[in-house]
């Protein structure tokens, strides 16, 4: 659970500095014989504040809750 817990809390930190997620993708807009033309088209999945910070304290509950031992 302490694992878990690790990597929701660097997810919520990412996903407050970052703002979202952003890629890039590869489009062929013209093929004829041997020439090519492509295009990149740049594409953004953007993360509400809210996302990072429940993630963030999901993670510190689960860390907590791992680090307790039981008798």
């Amino acid at each position: 659970m302490k694992l878990i817990g690790a990597l929701l809390i660097v997810f919520g930190v990412v996903a407050l500095a970052a703002g979202g997620i952003r890629y890039t993708t590869r489009e062929k807009v013209l093929d004829i014989g041997p020439i090519e033309a492509t295009e990149e088209k740049h594409h953004s999945i953007p993360l509400s504040p809210i996302v990072g910070i429940a993630a963030v304290a999901g993670g510190i509950a689960l860390v907590v809750a791992g680090s307790r031992t039981r008798v």
